[in-house]
């Protein structure tokens, strides 16, 4: 009996240290290790993928996988704890910040850089300049011109964007169509004259041009007018940096971690200068690092 009881003894001693052991472990993931799943605005694939493939390169024990979907998935994979980071384009609303508290989440957000919204159209339209009036009526219906509205998807940050800035509550027109991600958008346009689509500015952008100032050639990008500066701007860097190209938005990282782990190593690096110089390549404006601008006169 004596022998039993100090075997029991001795079991139960190296459970509790194996248990302490595997506590003190936790998630098993660090900030440069282990596996994470992230949920991304489908809007931002193109640099997101450029700063996985960097942040990966640097860390190869760190496993990533990234799933692309609209941003109202995005934010459903968060609230249901199937993504333990997302970016999307805006920040958690109040009732969804009080819907993680009562399941004792706390939320990290951060805006890490500003993106614009294109305006596309086929490369042989006439029509090369709106106000933001007039894109009101555009997707309402209501303009002149019976144009053929396209976005990439029912749940995209983009509509949302459009409805919440311009639209503020106005119904969307009968000529407003979904094409399923922001490629199929650039398609549809570059093939119908009489349609006009929405897509983030990384998607028009020639990242052959080492200036940063061309467009693809196969949708003519249209400008947009500044009421209060009196022009209308192109959705370069220096104009979505202070805003003076009217449709700009952030971009934000959210993550659920309360420890150091893998998610907000990940944060950290697209917050952080190696992180932002990817944003800045990819023709977005980066939040986190300093960006001198100069003034420059152009010879006609």
């Amino acid at each position: 009996m004596q022998k039993i009881s100090i075997f029991i003894v001795t079991a139960f001693s190296l459970f509790l240290i194996a248990s302490c052991s595997e506590e003190k472990k936790g998630p098993g993931d660090t900030l440069t290790s282990g596996s994470v799943n992230i949920s991304v605005d489908e809007t931002y694939r193109p640099v997101i993928e450029d700063e996985l493939r960097v942040f990966d390169s640097s860390y190869p024990d760190a496993h990533i996988s990234a799933r692309y979907k609209s941003e109202a998935e995005c934010i459903k994979d968060f609230l249901n704890d199937s993504a333990r980071l997302i970016l999307v384009t805006r920040d958690l609303l109040p009732e969804e910040k009080k819907f993680l508290e009562n399941k004792k989440v706390v939320a990290t957000s951060l805006a890490v850089a500003k993106d614009a919204v294109a305006v596309v159209l086929h490369p042989a339209a006439k029509d090369s300049l709106f106000s933001v009036d007039q894109l009101k009526s555009i997707l309402t219906g209501n303009f002149s011109k019976n144009y053929t509205v396209v976005f990439d998807n029912q749940g995209s940050s983009t509509l949302r964007y459009m409805q919440d800035s311009l639209l503020q509550g106005q119904p969307l027109g009968s000529n407003v169509f979904a094409a399923k991600s922001n490629d199929s958008v650039i398609e549809y346009v570059a093939n119908n004259p009489e349609a006009i689509g929405f897509v983030g500015v990384s998607y028009v952008s020639d990242f052959s041009d080492p200036e940063g100032l061309a467009f693809t050639s196969k949708v003519k990008v249209a400008e947009v007018y500044n009421t209060a500066k009196g022009r209308a701007f192109a959705p370069y860097q220096a104009y979505i940096a202070p805003n003076w190209y009217p449709l700009t938005r952030k971009l934000y990282y959210i993550h659920r971690e309360t420890y150091p782990g893998l998610g907000t190593g990940f944060a950290n690096f697209l917050a952080k200068d190696r992180g932002q110089l990817i944003f800045k390549q990819s023709r977005l404006f980066p939040l986190r690092s300093e960006v001198i601008f100069r003034e420059a006169n152009v010879s006609p």
